[in-house]
């Protein structure tokens, strides 16, 4: 599938793959950089027959990340990880991606999984989902299963419909439920800060929910908005960081911001600290303000801290990948070679 973007990127450096290199030998351990995402653009557009809803995202990768360790081990899959809300048990999507791929591959081999987390738990930058893609991405090279990003991707959606993007990541355009994908041209380095209140979360179940009673509801009902998705793709073509600012869009945070509004007051405060725009990831609750540069984003959370004390925040930037493979410090030494 051809990516979007102007004629200019077709010269352009390739976007990387990780996980299509060969490795040399078998490996028994692995190290991956899960990167979170954000929600550019959330849109819906009807409901489905299988309960989900019809969408049009723009999902974005961040450097925001997990770090995920695997190991060999001869059998069963092991989960660890220091973080108090992280389940260690089969209903982690971590857990779940090793034991849809122990099955899928019929091996009996089994992994040590240790999860060190920094993206935040429930949070709408689907922390989950990046971890179980690492899962999928890292057991790909420890157990040499040979497969290529559009079949991890395939096993990917069996598990969330965030985790295919995450295999790849980038900027991509998800229609369907979210796991129809198109890369977008890339967008490397746009300085990005976060904000969430710390001790709450958001069920995306709900959130959905929530928003279709809304519809339902006539006194809630505003006129339809038109579509903004060719005005953000024509922003991201052209590299256009007002016009993208301009073009955020999240239809989720109508029932969000109007049952909490901490999360109204932050988007409000993003943008009076300096963000050309703001936005609600996902099903929140944590809001991204677009900033002109990454040590005004840093400035601006060093405040922002002191104003809101529940809050964490993060300076960031954007990322043009999802999965990172550490190299492994013994294959990137050579053995010497003696002259004959």
């Amino acid at each position: 599938m051809q990516a979007r973007g102007s004629d200019a990127d077709a010269d352009a450096e390739p976007k990387p793959e990780p996980v299509l290199y060969a490795v040399p030998r078998p490996m028994q351990a692995c190290t991956l950089i899960a990167h979170a995402k954000i929600n550019l653009y959330l849109e819906i557009l009807g409901s489905r027959p299988d309960g989900y809803s019809q969408v049009a995202m723009v999902l974005q990768s961040i450097r925001l990340a997990d770090r995920v360790e695997l190991k060999r081990c001869h059998h069963g899959i092991h989960l660890s990880c220091q973080h108090p809300q992280v389940p260690l048990d089969a209903t982690n999507l971590a857990y779940r991606a090793a034991e849809l791929l122990q099955k899928e591959s019929h091996t009996t081999a089994g992994v040590d999984i240790h999860l060190e987390k920094h993206i935040p738990v429930a949070a709408g930058l689907a922390g989950g989902s990046a971890d179980a893609a690492a899962v999928l991405v890292g057991l790909n090279q420890l157990w040499g299963l040979g497969l290529t990003v559009a079949d991890l991707q395939t096993l990917a959606a069996r598990l969330g419909s965030d985790v295919p993007f995450c295999v790849q990541g980038g900027t991509q355009l998800a229609t369907g439920r979210g796991e129809i994908l198109e890369p977008l041209a890339d967008w490397e380095g746009i300085p990005l800060l976060l904000a969430k209140p710390r001790y709450l979360q958001v069920s995306t179940a709900w959130a959905y929910q929530t928003f279709w009673s809304m519809q339902a509801d006539k006194t809630l009902q505003p006129n339809p908005r038109a579509s903004g998705l060719p005005q953000i793709l024509t922003a991201l073509e052209h590299r256009d960081l007002q016009a993208l600012a301009n073009s955020l869009r999240n239809d989720l945070e109508k029932p969000v911001l109007a049952t909490h509004t901490v999360v109204a007051e932050l988007r409000s405060a993003l943008c009076a600290a300096g963000a050309l725009g703001s936005l609600m990831s996902g099903s929140g609750p944590t809001v991204f303000g677009i900033m002109p540069s990454l040590e005004q984003a840093s400035q601006a959370g060093d405040r922002l801290r002191q104003q809101f004390q529940g809050v964490d925040f993060w300076a960031t930037q954007t990322s043009p990948t999802g999965i990172l493979l550490e190299p492994d410090p013994q294959l990137l030494s050579f053995p010497s070679i003696s002259a004959g």
